[in-house]
């Protein structure tokens, strides 16, 4: 059986644009992605911290080291700039192989700097 598992989560990030004429999708600094184990057009749930919405996009690279965070088309009517955000990914694993598993969690400060770093919650 497979099991739909948390892969990473970029926890607390705030949104630094909101880009409403871009073609969708959430631009995220690459070393954060790196760092939550998140790849390029990858679907992410996002969950606004702020006001309660919740909702599905994909990932792009941002600039490496940049702090960005931007939300892109349609989504960026779901955010404002400043608004403090959780990004999840998910993926399917085989269920003999979730035990031990530990997702990649992330968490950043105020200017979506890595401040905390760990496997698991």
């Amino acid at each position: 059986m497979l099991r739909e598992v948390l892969i990473g989560k970029i926890h607390r990030a705030t949104v630094t644009e909101a880009d409403l004429n871009y073609v969708g999708s959430i631009t995220i600094d690459e070393d954060l992605m790196e760092a939550a184990n998140m790849r390029e057009f990858e679907l992410v749930h996002i969950w606004n911290i702020d006001n309660g919405e919740r909702f599905q996009t994909y990932t792009i690279k941002g600039k490496r080291g940049s702090g960005v965070i931007c939300l892109n088309g349609a989504a960026a009517r779901k955010v404002a700039v400043g608004d403090k955000i959780i990004i999840a990914a998910f993926g399917m694993m085989e269920e003999e192989k979730l035990d031990g598993y530990q997702p990649h969690i992330v968490i950043v400060d105020d200017n979506n700097r890595i401040v905390e770093q760990h496997r698991g919650m």
